[in-house]
C-alpha cells in the first residue's frame, strides 16, 4: 500500500516510524506545513516528502493518516473523503460540534472510512478490563474512577488551540468509559481549577478538572485530569462491582508512592509521557487501520464514536462554566 502521512510533529513522526517499518506499507509519502521538518523525517526513514499537505492527494496514495494540527483535521478529512480514500485521524475531528458534524457528513456522503485515534482502545489493560466487565465477573458495576495526569503543562501557545482540558485530555477517559462499560453517559457535573500556572487563566482554560458522570444504568463515574503531575505520566481506571474490583494502568512504572509500611516501592522509572506509556497501542491502532483500509477488518473506532466522546466533553465544559448538572441529551446530536 502507498500511504500518505500529513503532519510530522511529535506524534506524526512516531507514526512515520511505525508506517515505514510496516510489512504492508510499500511506499510512504509525508508532508507538513513545515516543509523542512517533513523532509527531515522523510530522509530519516527513507520515505518521500511531498511539497505540501495538499499534494499528498496527488501522489496516488491508497489511504491517508492525519497527524497535523487540530485546526486542519476537519478539512483534511473532507478532502480525503471526496477523494474516496480511507483516513485515519488523530483526535479530535474538530474542537467543536459543528465542525465535527460537518466532517462526518462529508465522510458519510462519500461512503468512505474514517478511523479516529483513540489509542486506549488498543491498550492491553483497557482491553482486559472491557472483557472483565462484559463477562460479568465483577458483578453489577457501581463505581468507575478514571484519571489522566500529565507530568508537565503543554506550551502556552497550544492552550488556546486545544479546546480545553475536557475536550483535549479527558475526552480519552470519556471514550474509555463508554468502550469499557458498554453504557452511555446521561448526565455530568463538572468543575475545574486554574490555580496553577497563569497561562491557563490567560487561555480561559483550567489546569485541573473533575467530573461526576452518571451512566444510563445508574453507575457512577468520576473522571479527573491535571496538567501538573510532577511525579510522571499517570493514566488509570478503576472499576468496582459487587463481586470484584480491578485497576487499569497499575504497574511498576505507575508514578504513585504508597505511604503504607508494607506497601510497594515507588516506581523506579515512572512513565515520562503518553508516547512511552501507549507505544504498543499506537502501533496496534495503525496496524488495524491498514487492515480496515484493505477491507479485512471492521472499523474499530469510527467518527460517531468520537462524536459521542466529544458530546460528553462539551457537556462537562458547559457544566463547568455554568456550575450546574448538564444532561448529555441536551447537547447537539447531529
Amino acid at each position: 500500500m502507498r500511504i500518505g502521512l500529513i503532519g510530522t510533529g511529535r506524534i506524526g513522526s512516531f507514526h512515520a516510524d511505525v508506517l515505514s517499518g510496516h510489512r504492508d506499507v510499500g511506499a510512504l509519502v509525508v508532508a507538513d506545513t513545515d516543509g523542512a521538518r517533513a523532509t527531515e523525517v522523510a530522509q530519516r526513514i527513507g520515505a518521500t516528502a511531498a511539497p505540501s499537505p495538499d499534494e499528498v492527494f496527488t501522489w496516488g496514495v491508497d489511504a491517508v493518516v492525519i497527524a497535523s494540527a487540530t485546526a486542519s483535521h476537519a478539512g483534511l478529512i473532507a478532502r480525503a473523503a471526496r477523494a474516496g480514500l480511507p483516513v485515519f485521524c488523530e483526535k479530535p475531528i474538530a474542537i467543536d460540534l459543528p465542525g465535527t458534524l460537518a466532517a462526518l457528513q462529508e465522510v458519510e456522503a462519500a461512503g468512505t472510512v474514517l478511523q479516529l485515534g483513540f489509542m486506549r482502545r488498543f491498550d492491553a489493560g483497557y482491553g482486559a478490563a472491557r472483557e472483565r466487565v462484559r463477562s460479568g465477573s465483577l458483578g453489577r458495576l457501581h463505581t468507575v474512577r478514571a484519571l489522566t495526569s500529565d507530568p508537565a503543562p503543554p506550551p502556552a501557545a497550544y492552550l488556546p488551540l486545544s479546546g480545553g482540558l475536557f475536550r483535549d485530555c479527558l475526552v480519552h477517559d470519556f471514550d474509555m468509559v463508554r468502550w469499557v462499560t458498554g453504557r452511555e453517559v446521561t448526565e455530568v457535573y463538572a468543575t475545574g481549577s486554574d490555580a496553577g500556572p497563569a497561562m491557563f487563566r490567560e487561555a480561559g482554560d483550567v489546569d485541573t478538572a473533575a467530573a461526576l458522570l452518571t451512566l444510563d444504568d445508574g453507575t457512577l463515574v468520576t473522571a479527573t485530569a491535571t496538567r501538573c503531575n510532577g511525579a510522571g505520566y499517570d493514566v488509570r481506571m478503576e472499576l468496582a462491582g459487587e463481586l470484584d474490583q480491578i485497576s487499569v494502568g497499575l504497574d511498576d512504572r505507575t508514578p504513585v508512592t504508597s505511604t503504607e509500611p508494607q506497601g510497594p516501592p515507588p516506581a523506579d522509572k515512572p512513565w515520562p509521557g503518553f508516547l512511552e506509556r501507549f507505544a504498543p497501542a499506537y502501533k496496534a491502532e495503525l496496524d488495524a487501520f491498514l487492515r480496515v483500509a484493505r477491507g479485512e477488518l471492521d472499523n474499530p473506532c469510527d467518527g460517531r464514536e468520537a462524536l459521542a466522546a466529544l458530546r460528553i466533553a462539551e457537556a462537562c465544559e458547559l457544566s463547568r462554566r455554568e456550575r450546574r448538572p448538564v444532561r448529555t441529551d441536551g447537547i447537539g446530536t447531529g
